[in-house]
């Protein structure tokens, strides 16, 4: 497995929309949280991702939000249990680094990955909080 790294500008056609198609799928369809995908944070954002098929099987964005802060968002498998997520969070924490410089990472973490992501020494950095009808927390990472 290959994972693909690109800023706004180098995506293809086809490689943005195969990836509003399974941000779509896991969030609209499968969470069932409604809300507008399109936040304009994808413009500045760094998008790491796998393909199979001509389908984004893995996705997530790395970003300085509006404090300066890096953060990844939009996290996600179209397959579950194969490894897949850990595959991409491994090669993302290692090459998110290398093109964002910081000294920590964070993330706003739906509630029930919580466990997912202290694997890889995430650390939960607030209270709960929902966000778009979902219970989330902020956790960060240490670089």
């Amino acid at each position: 497995m290959s994972f693909l790294v690109k800023k706004f500008d180098e995506l293809t056609n086809r490689e943005l929309y195969e990836i509003l198609k399974s941000r779509g799928d896991i969030f609209m369809m499968e969470q069932e949280i409604l809300y507008v995908d399109e936040d304009d944070v994808d413009y500045k954002s760094l998008h790491i991702f796998s393909m199979e098929d001509g389908r984004v099987t893995s996705y997530l964005r790395a970003y300085y939000d509006d404090n300066g802060v890096l953060k990844i968002g939009r996290v996600l498998t179209l397959k579950h249990g194969e490894g897949l997520g850990k595959k991409l969070m491994e090669f993302a924490l290692e090459e998110i680094p290398k093109r964002m410089p910081a000294d920590k990472i964070c993330m706003d973490a739906q509630k029930h990955a919580i466990g997912f992501y202290e694997q890889f020494e995430f650390k939960v950095t607030s209270d709960e909080y929902v966000e778009e009808g979902v219970v989330h927390v902020d956790m960060c990472l240490d670089l």
